[in-house]
């Protein structure tokens, strides 16, 4: 069994943002010579997530506006780990989107469903942070 791994860096100018990093993870593939195995993509910073959905720029706009009724950025005073920081409500974002995505590899590709896509989440933007991606198999 062959053993592959890289680490992918992405910053977002603002404090939230999504992006698309199918093409990346789709070339870390390609490097490894995979044909059939399992391709573990996450996120390494713990306000940001990595996960599976629809490339859809209105789906983003309603994971936006969800994810701020669910766990609002203001007032940052309502949260007891700001204190030092302010971004507890990236804390939580993220345990909500998920911190990684497994996706079988087949024949040498990505084994997606219609329409999916592996998206960079970041909730306390503006800095560079990493992703993982192992992947394993034949």
């Amino acid at each position: 069994m062959k053993s592959y791994h890289k680490e992918l860096f992405f910053t977002v100018p603002e404090r939230r943002g999504f992006v698309n990093i199918t093409p990346q993870v789709e070339d870390c593939l390609r490097e490894s010579g995979i044909k059939e195995g399992l391709l573990l993509c996450n996120a390494m910073h713990i306000t940001s997530s990595v996960f599976i959905n629809d490339d859809e720029s209105g789906l983003h706009r309603d994971f936006e506006r969800w994810l701020e009724k669910l766990a609002p950025h203001a007032p940052t005073t309502q949260y007891a780990h700001n204190g030092y920081e302010d971004n507890a409500d990236a804390h939580l974002k993220r345990q909500v989107m998920g911190r990684e995505v497994v996706v079988a590899v087949t024949a040498g590709k990505l084994h997606f469903g219609t329409w999916e896509q592996i998206f960079y989440g970041e909730f306390d933007g503006r800095r560079q942070k990493r992703v993982l991606v192992k992947i394993i198999g034949e």
